[in-house]
């Protein structure tokens, strides 16, 4: 790996090396806790999820399995975005990554919060957009690929009023609207409910297609601290 470095750079790595006592131990800041087609996903990354509450833990949802889910979701956004990566990114409008980041902050009681756990965090405000508009990036994608899949009729519209939010509503012992005063809702309900089928077998298709190594569940001293993808596979250092 030196190889490639500018051999002045590599004389002060080497001095940097001699200079460190001998009795020095390397700490270890992170872990591979997924590789997804020579991708490695780090452990880094699951705690800045759970730190910005971009996923919500589940009612007596325990930590290994809260953990377990929000990998489960990082390899799953990391193989739709290997696949839009293929076709070239989608452009999102800067204000609805500002809209997202402003959804995120308002999670924290105080900007002075919000700001402690992005230095926690090793993030900047602009690192923090880049990650919002990477997500985005597959959405916008999933909308423009796969939304025009999803098709809403105007029996699956009565249907859905009839058998779903009368009964619900009548449950609560709420009025029930009219059919034409929320007929453009429940089209919308619809569509994302179609449209989150749609994603979810695009995503077991590429799950299927993928190269995926999990080391979620091994003990810690045998997760691979580094990966090394030159030449073999499954090589790591």
């Amino acid at each position: 790996m030196l190889a490639c470095l500018p051999m002045k750079a590599c004389y002060l790595l080497f001095a940097l090396a001699l200079a460190m006592p001998a009795v020095a131990q390397p700490e270890l800041k992170d872990r591979v806790m997924a590789v997804v087609d020579e991708d490695p996903i780090l452990a880094s990354e699951l705690e800045k999820v759970i730190a910005l509450g971009l996923v919500q833990r589940h009612e007596k949802e325990d930590e290994v399995a809260f953990r377990r889910r929000i990998l489960d979701g990082l390899i799953e956004e990391r193989l739709r975005f290997h696949e839009i990566d293929r076709f070239g990114f989608e452009q999102v409008p800067v204000d609805l990554i500002e809209k997202n980041v402003a959804e995120i902050r308002a999670r924290f009681p105080n900007e002075e919060a919000f700001r402690k756990t992005l230095r926690d965090l090793g993030l900047t405000q602009q690192a923090l957009r880049q990650l919002v508009a990477r997500q985005l990036m597959v959405l916008t994608h999933v909308e423009e690929q796969l939304g025009p899949r999803v098709f809403v009729s105007l029996d699956d519209i009565t249907a859905y009023y009839r058998n779903v939010l009368t009964p619900e509503m009548q449950k609560r012992k709420q009025p029930v609207p009219p059919l034409e005063d929320v007929r453009d809702q429940i089209r919308a309900v619809l569509k994302e409910q179609r449209l989150n089928q749609e994603l979810d077998k695009w995503t077991e298709e590429l799950r299927r297609a993928a190269d995926i190594h999990i080391y979620f569940d091994k003990p810690a001293e045998k997760l691979p601290p580094v990966v090394k993808r030159i030449g073999k596979k499954d090589e790591f250092e």
